[in-house]
């Protein structure tokens, strides 16, 4: 065998240890330095300038019906647990191609609350957790937190994957909210009929007190709030601004340590959450397409990555807390291996390592494929 076929086969072998749905970084991989993103023309990365503009033309023309005001918040929501701002922008977006940014629309510098994207950021610090050996997904969260959250039969079972697949049947209340979401006060439009709990591990539910218990676990077993250690393993070394803020409920305070600190949690349903602007949301959905590598920084190891970004057993094609596209049915018309972060309103963000791209699209309606699909369509080579 020659060298060169012997570096062609080593080449190959290496390919195929890569997550399937990550767009593994490489020596010539862009990373923008805090506080800027380079910029490249379409035309200059091999894309129609025109069709390009039609695209985010579609995008600004599908502003969403949520109240600029948030006044429809509890009636969507229930009761509130957390504080709102007294407004949102309008739709905005960016678009980032082969790591540089070729569209910008809207005001894309306001921070605002980014609904369950906030769940997909949860998944990312668990990701550091697991990196760091603090737990292992696929045991028992009570092996680790002992704070009565899983001392009965039924959750004492709940694992951290369970979690991250929003099929933990966790049972209980926390924060004034209780996972069955019975009640119109409580649950506004989300109200749910009351059901039997299988065992964990056995049925999915998309489910805020849950997401919320397991964002409370991770505190536990971090020693720290998971906004600080967020910012310090995460947001910091992809050079995200300070303007962001993991906002807690007024009612989520517990105690660590002898002190009182915040235990944030996976959405903004009751108030509350992650408010951030889309140039941050585009860094976090850029370190995702990079394999959860920044710049040779291994944020998030790679199998890690792979495991977050394959469906579950009983989700509507649901990795760890990521919308996948497997079945091609959450985002029709985009490749299997892409994948979205979604939050009510709508605040997405989708990736799709096939085209090397990351969209950041902010308070619209409709899928935010519908918007992708045109991205893509101006892709020439």
């Amino acid at each position: 065998m020659t060298l060169l076929s012997r570096r062609s086969l080593l080449a190959l072998s290496l390919a195929a240890l890569l997550p399937a749905a990550a767009h593994a970084a490489t020596p010539a991989s862009y990373f923008p330095p805090q506080g800027e993103w380079a910029r490249k023309s379409p035309a200059e990365l091999g894309m129609d300038p025109a069709a390009l503009a039609a695209a985010v033309q579609f995008a600004q023309s599908r502003e969403t019906t949520r109240a600029v005001d948030f006044s429809d918040q509890e009636a969507t929501f229930g009761a509130r647990l957390g504080s709102m701002p007294t407004r949102r922008a309008r739709t905005n977006g960016l678009v980032i191609y082969k790591g540089y940014v070729v569209a910008e629309f809207g005001d894309t510098q306001f921070v605002d609350p980014t609904y369950s994207v906030a769940k997909s950021m949860l998944a990312t610090v668990a990701g550091v957790a697991v990196r760091d050996g603090r737990i292992k997904v696929d045991e028992p969260v009570a092996k680790r937190v002992n704070d009565g959250g899983y001392a009965s039969a039924q959750n004492a079972l709940v694992t951290w994957k369970q979690h991250l697949q929003q099929e933990s049947e966790w049972e209980g209340s926390l924060f004034g909210k209780n996972a069955d979401f019975i009640g119109k006060a409580a649950f506004g439009s989300g109200e749910r009929k009351p059901r039997a709990l299988g065992q964990p591990g056995s049925f999915y539910e998309y489910n805020d007190v849950r997401v919320n218990r397991f964002a409370l676990s991770l505190l536990r077993v971090l020693g720290q709030p998971v906004p600080e250690m967020f910012q310090q393993q995460v947001m910091d070394p992809i050079g995200a601004s300070n303007s962001w803020k993991w906002v807690p409920y007024h009612n989520s305070y517990v105690e660590l340590d002898g002190k009182q600190v915040p235990s944030v949690s996976g959405g903004t349903r009751w108030g509350g959450g992650m408010w951030i602007n889309s140039w941050d949301m585009a860094r976090f959905g850029y370190l995702w397409l990079r394999g959860g590598t920044w710049n040779g920084r291994q944020v998030l190891q790679p199998d890690y990555v792979k495991a977050a970004l394959s469906p579950s057993a009983h989700g509507p094609d649901y990795g760890y807390l990521w919308w996948l596209n497997t079945k091609g049915k959450n985002l029709p018309g985009l490749p299997a291996n892409a994948y979205a972060a979604q939050g009510a309103g709508s605040n997405t963000i989708v990736v799709s390592p096939d085209h090397d791209l990351v969209i950041v699209w902010r308070w619209h309606a409709g899928n935010v494929a519908d918007f992708a699909t045109k991205v893509i369509g101006s892709i020439r080579r």
